[in-house]
């Protein structure tokens, strides 16, 4: 069984690698024996968390620069791993962002600049690495959506509270980045190449749980009764990184607390 979940032998790109859950998903990978390429617009940011995941685990770890707007930024990132290792086993899609705001008052650009943040990142990332697994003949893509790509903010949870709710357009790119994986995985699959999705629940930045009001709406309205904390979603990124889920493909995994069970 250990070998199932070994990723000794496997390149994994993770964009946003260094971020909120970027960090503890790549610790995972690390400490399952995998080599990490952390990517996003902070290098210093990702080649701090890689140089600190290379002294823990003793694995080969590195930051880079990575703006996902950028075709030219993607093709430089990718050009470098595939001359330094050869191939890409696995990327995470992991870096996103949004537009604040309510949709009446947000403008066609503002609403359309946050869904190519989700979904619009996701896809350059996966366009241009789908090229590179295809000429390897293997791949393994994980995206990240959102329970917000499933289920609406409820208002209410944000009523005398600091917070406003996700925008829509990160709902919607959210629910975007679900069908993509399942298209993903259809028509890919006979080129074996596999993808799935991570769904993320409640996982509230440490700026965000400072609002402790809005804490305990969190946790009340959870059938878990608590908020999620990155190393939640350790497991399923070793899972489906690994060959252990290698007849797994077109999935989306929630890992919530139970919120979308209600």
């Amino acid at each position: 069984m250990s070998k199932l979940f070994d990723l000794e032998n496997k390149i994994v790109l993770i964009t946003g690698g260094g971020t909120h859950l970027g960090k503890a998903m790549s610790e995972a990978v690390a400490e399952f024996g995998g080599t990490l390429i952390l990517a996003s617009r902070d290098e210093n940011r990702t080649t701090e968390h890689a140089n600190k995941l290379k002294s823990l685990y003793n694995i080969e770890a590195i930051g880079m620069k990575l703006d996902f707007t950028d075709d030219t930024s993607i093709k430089h990132l990718l050009s470098a791993i595939i001359e330094k290792y050869g191939k890409i086993d696995v990327l995470i899609n992991n870096s996103f962002f949004a537009k604040a705001g309510k949709i009446e008052e947000q403008s066609y650009e503002d609403f359309m600049e946050g869904i190519h943040g989700t979904i619009g990142g996701t896809f350059n990332m996966t366009k241009h690495t789908l090229g590179i697994m295809l000429k390897q003949k293997h791949g393994n893509i994980i995206n990240i959506s959102s329970m917000y790509g499933v289920v609406s903010p409820n208002p209410n949870l944000y009523e005398g509270t600091n917070n406003m709710p996700n925008p829509a357009n990160y709902g919607a790119g959210k629910a975007a980045v679900i069908q993509f994986t399942k298209y993903i995985a259809c028509n890919y699959a006979k080129h074996n190449i596999r993808c799935n999705c991570i769904v993320p629940g409640t996982f509230p930045n440490p700026g965000v749980q400072e609002d402790t009001d809005f804490i305990k709406n969190l946790c009340d309205k959870n059938p878990m009764g608590r908020i999620g904390v990155p190393n939640d979603l350790k497991g399923i990124t070793v899972l489906l990184s690994s060959d252990a889920s290698s007849y797994m493909t077109g999935q989306a995994i929630h890992v919530d607390g139970g919120w979308t069970a209600w």
